[in-house]
């Protein structure tokens, strides 16, 4: 007889069940979150152990390694599919979810999520803390700007680097308002300081590595958004087509079908990393806005947005650069934004624009 397990996992406890190939469970038990302990659980199987199922979440990656490590066949589920299974339950309890989980093992009724690579966690650990300190950033200097407007003054267009000094001049005259906003002042300087380390960082990493440099040759295309979509990726041969990273990313829009009469095309799904979406969308933004050069993707998206509106042809483009970029990628190719041009051309441009980069990151 073979067997399969469902594992119900939380930071302190993992609820363990194994149900046989006839459906009949065999063992339910309980044992600290760790690779090594539910190893031991299951030990008594491990010869005719078939498939051992977690739910994505978040120490999945530390959680799926350990286990392989130790020889189980551990799979690590997609959170939709598990949640869209076990919805039927009429009571949601631990060992209800881990029975479930061996159930939908034993059926083969799942799709199995990819876990990356080390380096990509911590590429994407990078571009969040970065993301962090820069929000942390704009909060404080919003709230100095929203605290002031009470005495009435209004600091207007003032530009990140002159702003203390407004600060300082327009709070001169009250000592207790003065001590407070050079509080604030501080916090943002220092803020402001660990942003421009970890920034730095990012464009250095993303200078050193050769698909990224190829990725910033696409206009709008930068260090951010490079590093974003290779370790959001992490293997171009996940996607058995390039139009399929789209609707990965969310970028492709919800469609509800009913028999002949209803047939709805909404929104886009917003589905996947909502960071590499956003920096999808900023560079198909630059691109249609900041760049003034020639180029073929963004000729089509200025048409769409004569016909449309602007939003949505910043979203139809950031759904181009996508595809673009996951089939560069995958057949190791270079970006021609306009056939026109010669190939020498082509290579001054983007080298003039790395050296730009790297020259204002330094």
């Amino acid at each position: 007889m073979e067997y399969f397990a469902g594992l119900d996992v939380s930071i302190e406890e993992t609820a363990i069940c194994v149900v046989g190939d006839d459906g009949k469970v065999v063992l339910e038990t309980e044992v600290p979150t760790d690779p090594q302990q539910i190893a031991d659980a299951l030990e008594r199987y491990a010869g005719r152990l078939r498939r051992v199922g977690h739910e994505a979440g978040s120490i999945s990656p530390w959680l799926h390694a350990g286990m392989l490590a130790l020889g189980l066949p551990a799979v690590c589920l997609e959170t939709r599919h598990v949640r869209a299974a076990l919805s039927a339950q009429r009571n949601k309890t631990d060992a209800a979810d881990a029975l479930g989980i061996a159930h939908i093992m034993r059926t083969g009724w799942f799709r199995e999520a990819h876990i990356k690579t080390e380096d990509c966690y911590r590429i994407r650990l990078l571009l969040v803390q970065r993301r962090n300190l820069k929000r942390k950033f704009l909060d404080i200097e919003n709230a100095i700007r929203h605290s002031l407007k009470v005495f009435g003054i209004r600091l207007g267009k003032v530009g990140r680097g002159s702003m203390e000094k407004a600060v300082r001049e327009a709070v001169a005259g009250d000592a207790m308002t003065a001590g407070l906003m050079d509080c604030m002042l501080r916090a943002r300087a220092a803020l402001w300081e660990e942003y421009l380390i970890l920034h730095k960082l990012v464009t250095q990493l993303a200078m050193r590595d050769e698909l990224c440099r190829r990725f910033m040759a696409i206009p709008g295309v930068g260090p951010v958004t490079s590093l974003s979509f290779k370790s959001a990726i992490d293997d171009p041969a996940r996607f058995r087509r390039s139009r399929n990273v789209a609707a990965y990313f969310g970028l492709t829009s919800r469609r509800w079908q009913s028999g002949s009469s209803i047939d709805v095309k909404g929104r886009i799904s917003k589905a996947g990393d909502p960071d590499v979406r956003c920096a999808l969308y900023e560079a198909a933004s630059a691109m249609l806005t900041r760049f003034k050069g020639r180029d073929t993707i963004k000729s089509w998206g200025l048409k769409l947005a004569k016909t449309k509106c602007h939003a949505k042809a910043r979203v139809a483009v950031a759904r181009k650069l996508a595809i673009v970029m996951h089939a560069m990628w995958r057949d190791g190719t270079f970006y021609v934004g306009d056939p026109d041009r010669d190939a020498h051309e082509i290579d001054s441009v983007n080298a003039s624009k790395l050296r730009r980069l790297s020259y204002a990151r330094s």
